[in-house]
């Protein structure tokens, strides 16, 4: 697997693309942004979870802001090492945001009693700042690893990296009760169904991928 390979990348077409790419991202990132503050502004209910009501809670903070956080930072140094995935994979990413955050916005759970929040750390900063602790379903620290895993299919090493990623991640958020169990029992199945939307959409994207 050949890394930083730009040659032949930098044609006006991939430039477009790659154009498009950012801009469908920072759309789905202002989305998720407007739509993580509406929902603030109203929260809802907690819901009865039984598997969270047996779990006990452990504060796992440092796996999922820290852990999260490094492994976003990874997975952007893994796409621009490997430009063939790059325009896939930032679109199909801002897809998953922009659905995402759709579903956060019709989706008025309360928090769960006993939640472990971020603390006010410089890396708890960053994450909250982003975003990344809004809303509940469907959950992003599942479904994002799997994903890059998804994208990365044919590679086995990252296949099972990020697969195991996404699994250890699951276990966090339910151990830390930021998210409740269907939004992690969910989240394999829409980002399924967002990456087979993101093949169909951005077919040329994908072909690249292929080929790598």
């Amino acid at each position: 697997m050949k890394y930083f390979n730009y040659k032949g990348f930098f044609t006006r077409e991939h430039v477009r693309s790659l154009i498009n790419a950012f801009i469908l991202l920072a759309l789905a990132i202002i989305f998720q942004f407007y739509a993580s503050a509406y929902v603030d502004r109203t929260p809802g209910n907690p819901a009865v979870d039984l598997f969270l009501s047996i779990l006990p809670v452990v504060n796992l903070n440092l796996l999922i802001v820290e852990g999260a956080l490094f492994a976003i930072a990874f997975s952007i140094i893994l796409v621009i090492a490997k430009p063939q995935y790059l325009l896939f994979t930032l679109k199909a990413a801002a897809i998953f945001i922009a659905t995402r955050a759709m579903f956060i916005a019709v989706t008025h759970i309360g928090i769960y009693p006993g939640q472990i929040n971020p603390d006010v750390g410089f890396f708890d900063r960053i994450y909250t700042g982003l975003g990344l602790e809004a809303g509940f379903f469907f959950s992003g620290h599942t479904g994002l690893p799997l994903l890059m895993a998804l994208i990365l299919w044919n590679k086995k090493f990252w296949r099972y990296a990020y697969i195991i990623m996404s699994i250890i991640f699951g276990i966090a958020v339910l151990f830390a009760h930021i998210h409740y169990t269907m939004d992690v029992l969910a989240a394999p199945y829409m980002t399924y169904g967002i990456f087979k939307m993101s093949q169909y959409f951005f077919a040329e994207d994908y072909k690249m991928t292929e080929a790598a």
